[in-house]
């Protein structure tokens, strides 16, 4: 494991902007025997420092939460605001996938230049969008407006992994989507993996299953193998929609508990006992 010696050490924050509810049995392929209820939050997340903002993903507005029955709690910037940060101030976004609640937002950022995988633009824009399967998460005004931003030079393409800041990096990890891609980062405590969807919930990584949204199972199972040779344990790995992110991790500030939690900071010692989903 390269320790990283010499890289910036950055604050990594996820703010939870959405939610819904939702039965276990919906959330892995092949259902589950315990059909209990287990909820999604949704997040984006804030990597900092001193010289730098990287955001990663943009979330959904009160239009898509409606169109999708989901719980808007706060629009995505207004998240980023309490932590004084403003859509002025972000020039690099990295969109993990094109789904819609993870690019929802892009046109809200005009001065950002976002980094995106070959493979997710292909697919998005390719034959497997008339499968309504995998067409149905993507938006085609989310599509072409970022197909509208090559245009203008403002997406930065990837051809699997890729360093884009120091002691940043995204991993082409397929599998959820053809171009689903993770993202590496040092912190104080060594290098987080932030998954996003290329693992839902804990559970999908602990325990090799797989989300039934899926492009590819395959890859989705290795991936989880090749983000855990990223990450400096498996409790440095974030899964992309799991509740136990926002109790396994001490929050910003009392004001902001349940809404912002420090990713770089060590878990709270209750955190890995809190019981499993069922």
């Amino acid at each position: 494991m390269d320790t990283g010696a010499g890289l910036p050490a950055y604050e990594v924050v996820a703010l939870k902007y959405a939610t819904r509810g939702g039965m276990r049995a919906s959330h892995f392929v092949g259902g589950d025997p315990h059909d209990t209820p287990m909820p999604m939050d949704y997040y984006i997340w804030v990597i900092r420092d001193a010289q730098r903002l990287i955001l990663v993903d943009t979330g959904f507005n009160a239009d898509m939460a409606l169109k999708r029955k989901r719980t808007l709690l706060r629009r995505p910037a207004e998240a980023l605001a309490l932590l004084g940060i403003t859509a002025d101030d972000v020039r690099q976004i990295v969109i993990t996938h094109l789904h819609n609640d993870h690019v929802g937002t892009f046109d809200e950022y005009p001065h950002a230049h976002f980094h995106l995988q070959d493979d997710e633009l292909k697919f998005a824009t390719g034959r497997k969008m008339a499968c309504e399967t995998f067409a149905r998460p993507y938006e085609v005004d989310h599509v072409t407006g970022i197909v509208r931003l090559v245009y203008r030079d403002r997406i930065a393409f990837h051809d699997g992994d890729a360093s884009i800041a120091p002691g940043v990096s995204v991993h082409r990890i397929g599998g959820h989507t053809a171009g689903m891609q993770a993202v590496r980062v040092h912190t104080r405590r060594g290098w987080v993996v932030l998954a996003s969807d290329a693992s839902h919930y804990y559970e999908h990584f602990d325990k090799k299953r797989c989300f039934p949204l899926v492009h590819h199972v395959g890859e989705v199972l290795e991936g989880y193998d090749r983000m855990l040779a990223l990450a400096q344990s498996a409790q440095h790995v974030i899964p992309g929609h799991d509740p136990l992110v926002m109790q396994r991790y001490p929050a910003v500030s009392a004001a902001l508990q349940g809404i912002a939690v420090r990713l770089d900071i060590d878990p709270v010692p209750s955190g890995y006992d809190s019981p499993d989903h069922h």
